[in-house]
């Protein structure tokens, strides 16, 4: 059994780790900035919650005392949070080195650092971090989740036109998968090569119409399916085909089957 710190322990990656690292017989700690109440889909029973932030440094010392390992799931996708994205995640991993924890693990993007889209650059920026780092690291890349291609879909349907970028195709996986392979990657046993990169692939490759059928079909929403150009560093990341690893499939969780798990809330 470990103590694990999950950083962002309340996001949608985060929380399936805590759940899983639980499950395992884990001493489990999650922080954040904000404490979910209990009964809330966030907590779950038999963790510690704390609030801590890595952009100040405020509660981290706490967060991190005893533990082994820390599993870094925090996100920072927009504004201030994005431009702090890396600062923060050396923030935390200086933190943890003063608290003695042996080795963290951070979540990260496939082929972020072949991107100039600006949360990519985020990613990046923090996997060097991680790289620098006195601990024993393990960064996991892993594809888009299915959420996302949902949420776009879901969004167009308003206006009964549902957007498929063209040239574009994904692997995306269920944070479930992802959550498993994070918690792999902090109880391994350790390897001679301090600092260690790994990706995690969805369980198929399909094209985004592909995908906008069967979200039409299990959803059951109207709208007409429409190709559309994604111009800028996003689109020529899809286009190029960088966020696939089709000789990789990890997950188990196929698209269709995570959708028709949430049929009722999408």
């Amino acid at each position: 059994m470990a103590s694990i710190c999950v950083a962002g322990g309340t996001g949608q990656v985060g929380r399936e780790v805590v759940r899983l690292a639980l499950d395992a017989g884990h001493e489990v700690t999650s922080f954040s900035r904000h404490v979910p109440p209990p009964g809330s889909e966030k907590h779950h029973d038999g963790a510690t919650y704390l609030a801590a932030d890595v952009t100040t440094g405020e509660g981290l010392a706490a967060a991190l005392a005893g533990a082994d390992v820390v599993i870094d799931c925090l996100e920072g996708q927009f504004g201030k949070a994005q431009r702090k994205f890396a600062d923060g995640g050396a923030r935390l991993l200086a933190s943890a080195h003063r608290a003695g924890v042996g080795r963290a693990v951070a979540l990260s993007i496939i082929n972020c650092d072949l991107s100039t889209y600006s949360y990519y650059v985020s990613k990046a920026g923090k996997e060097r971090k991680y790289s620098a780092s006195p601990l024993e690291t393990v960064v996991v890349r892993a594809p888009q989740f299915h959420g996302l291609v949902a949420l776009i879909f879901a969004a167009g349907a308003r206006v009964r036109l549902i957007p498929v970028f063209k040239r574009a195709r994904f692997q995306t996986i269920s944070p479930v998968d992802v959550a498993g392979s994070l918690l792999d990657a902090a109880t391994e046993s350790p390897a001679p090569e301090r600092h260690r990169l790994r990706t995690v692939g969805g369980p198929e490759v399909l094209t985004m119409r592909q995908m906008a059928e069967s979200w039409k079909a299990v959803t059951g929403a109207r709208g007409r399916i429409v190709e559309v150009p994604l111009p800028g560093a996003m689109g020529a990341f899809l286009r190029s085909g960088n966020n696939l690893i089709p000789g990789q499939k990890d997950g188990v969780e196929t698209f269709v089957s995570w959708l028709e798990k949430r049929r009722e809330s999408l």
